[in-house]
């Protein structure tokens, strides 16, 4: 094997079955180890190799690209996605599009990623070779032999769990810097919109003050829906018309009037200030759901006006609802009450038996038993 001086790509030399001499470009120096490896065994075995070995080399790097381009134009995930992209083409960029499952398993197991996240590196690198097989530029999907883990159900933190000033402090702290923003904080609360929804899916088309109704177009799980507005997100809506006259996005920045993208600038500071500590914007959505749960909603509504593809996502808030399994396991107690007359109304009646007592005229106590034998 060797390597053209100034160039990071490694070729390799060899003898093949027939007796001539080849050189093949491998990529990096492993694959160039590995290729050689591979001729030789194929030599010692007397394979013939075509004349014309292969017309080009497909490398990682442009299944990668192509599939950044299709994610940008299709996918609404896609801001999300660049990232993971990038760190699979800084891994296996320079290597040929044929990447061995092991190297990819071996890559995987060098991570100490939570489940979720190894799940969704894993199903960027599926999604792109299914775009490189449609491209003719894959034969196979290799991420399809790596094992996806199971997650465990998220855990669920909301607003005064922990403590029932939280949302008074976060407030307070908030119309004492960020006043502009407590909209934003009104709206989350009481719509349970993820954080792109919020700010990036929705435009004033989508909201209809008469019918006090908001439009949540397509989200990840490429479903809309419509949320009814309570008085706080009506609230806050109007001020936020009022604010931007209808025109431009619904959440813009004071200078410039450009859309904001998320609360980050300002959101995190605040929870700083007010001392609320493992909290996040996701936390809101969560508060909302709770909320709901509490006051005695069902699942089903509370599926439905979160947006969730599955009831299992919703199931994680069902412990907030002491009341519904009380009266669950009353009604449970009210059956078996019922159960037990049924059983004595009709039980099986018993030999009947005639006993009678007589004292007689001297008070001795006798016993005239008929049916005893």
């Amino acid at each position: 094997r060797f390597k053209v001086q100034g160039s990071k790509v490694w070729w390799i030399r060899y003898v093949d079955a027939e007796g001539n001499l080849r050189r093949e470009k491998a990529g990096t120096k492993s694959a160039a180890i590995r290729l050689r490896t591979k001729r030789k065994g194929d030599a010692w075995e007397g394979k013939k190799l075509p004349k014309k070995l292969r017309a080009r080399v497909v490398r990682f790097s442009e299944l990668a690209d192509d599939y950044a381009t299709y994610a940008q134009e299709n996918n609404l995930g896609k801001n999300v996605d660049k990232y993971r992209i990038a760190m699979l083409r800084d891994a296996f960029g320079g290597r040929p599009a044929e990447i061995p499952i092991a190297d990819l398993r071996q890559w995987f197991a060098s991570h100490d990623w939570e489940p979720g996240t190894f799940n969704r590196v894993r199903t960027v690198l599926g999604s792109i070779y299914r775009i490189a097989i449609e491209n003719k530029k894959a034969e196979s999907n290799p991420a399809r032999l790596i094992k996806h883990q199971k997650e465990p159900i998220g855990r669920v933190r909301y607003l005064n769990q922990h403590n029932p000033a939280e949302e008074s402090r976060l407030r307070n702290v908030i119309l004492a810097k960020w006043p502009q923003h407590l909209p934003e904080l009104d709206i989350a609360l009481n719509t349970g919109m993820r954080r792109s929804e919020q700010y990036s899916r929705i435009d004033w088309k989508c909201i209809d003050f008469l019918q006090r109704d908001l439009f949540v177009p397509e989200s990840k799980n490429g479903h809309s829906r419509h949320i009814p507005l309570n008085d706080q997100a009506l609230i806050a809506f109007q001020e936020l018309f009022t604010r931007t006259r209808g025109e431009g996005p619904i959440f813009a920045s004071e200078r410039g009037g450009t859309r904001l993208l998320g609360a980050r600038h300002w959101f995190e500071g605040a929870l700083k200030i007010a001392k609320i500590t493992d909290f996040t914007w996701h936390s809101l959505r969560h508060s909302f759901a709770s909320r709901l749960v509490m006051a005695g909603v069902d699942l089903r509504t509370v599926a439905e006006l979160m947006g969730h593809k599955k009831i299992e996502m919703t199931m994680r808030y069902a412990h907030l609802a002491p009341a519904h399994k009380m009266n669950a396991v009353e009604k449970l107690s009210e059956f078996n009450r019922k159960s037990e007359g049924f059983a004595i109304l009709n039980a099986p009646a018993r030999e009947r038996t005639d006993t009678r007592t007589d004292t007689g005229q001297n008070g001795s106590l006798g016993t005239d038993s008929v049916n005893v034998q």
